[in-house]
């Protein structure tokens, strides 16, 4: 019984400091435009994805995650991926977005940095160079393989976190670490509640995405509670969180050369 109120304490120290956080890094759009609605939020670029057009020869992938609009926002984050093939001049961008329709995985329904109304992106992962075009080959196999293509659903998924979920465990080079706000990317159906984790590179066990375990080498330890993420990344040394995701080092996939990849 102890041990049991011990780790309640915990989960709720956890869940104060991680909220406290989340208040003070809130994003200034939001908070400063009291009358700003989701069509005026702004979506423009934010200035992260490079030239396109000056880096022609080169193929690049990068996955982003922007906090999603108004109160939702404190909670959770909406992620994409960006993607252009050597020799091309403009890049393609996939996520799931649940208003549009019955076809839920939507191309290019924003630039490939804007803001994703109002929250100014973070960059995940950011592949260049030898190599990424297969792995981009890889990307457009998994988006195609998404099993929830016509399926949304907002908590505890399957949502935009699910699809960006399923194209880590797919392409592995990504290295994708999804943060622990990221609600949605621990979302499994009953039928296959055991599986591999969102960054290629361990294991977990969910039911639902409501409550579960993931180990691996890149995302550490996360203990899924009712879709709230509490872990720690033994690797880049980092606390897991609710409302702030992230507590530590980064882990961005940087790369020149797949295969020789640096956090």
């Amino acid at each position: 019984m102890k041990l049991i109120q011990r780790i309640t304490v915990g989960l709720a120290v956890w869940l104060s400091v991680s909220y406290g956080f989340s208040l003070a890094d809130d994003v200034l759009p939001r908070s400063g435009a009291k009358n700003q609605s989701w069509a005026t939020a702004p979506r423009y670029s934010a200035g992260i994805a490079p030239n396109p057009v000056q880096l022609e020869h080169s193929a690049i992938v990068q996955v982003y995650v922007a906090k999603t609009y108004g109160w939702r926002g404190m909670f959770a984050v909406h992620p994409w991926i960006i993607y252009k093939r050597a020799g091309e001049t403009a890049y393609t961008r996939y996520d799931v977005v649940g208003w549009r329709g019955n076809d839920v995985v939507q191309r290019n329904y924003g630039l490939p940095d804007g803001l994703w109304f109002g929250a100014r992106p973070m960059l995940l992962v950011n592949l260049q160079g030898q190599g990424v075009d297969a792995i981009i080959t890889q990307i457009e196999a998994a988006i195609r393989s998404y099993p929830y293509a016509h399926t949304y659903r907002s908590y505890p998924g399957p949502n935009s976190n699910t699809f960006m979920a399923h194209i880590g465990r797919e392409v592995p080079a990504l290295r994708l670490d999804l943060p622990a706000n990221a609600i949605g990317k621990d979302y499994r159906s009953i039928s296959h509640p055991i599986g591999m984790s969102p960054t290629g590179s361990g294991w977990q066990v969910s039911l639902l995405g409501l409550l579960g375990l993931s180990i691996g080498i890149e995302e550490g330890v996360e203990l899924n509670v009712l879709g709230l993420g509490f872990g720690v990344d033994v690797k880049q040394p980092a606390l897991r969180l609710p409302f702030i995701g992230r507590l530590g080092m980064s882990s961005t996939t940087v790369s020149d050369t797949p295969g020789q990849e640096g956090r």
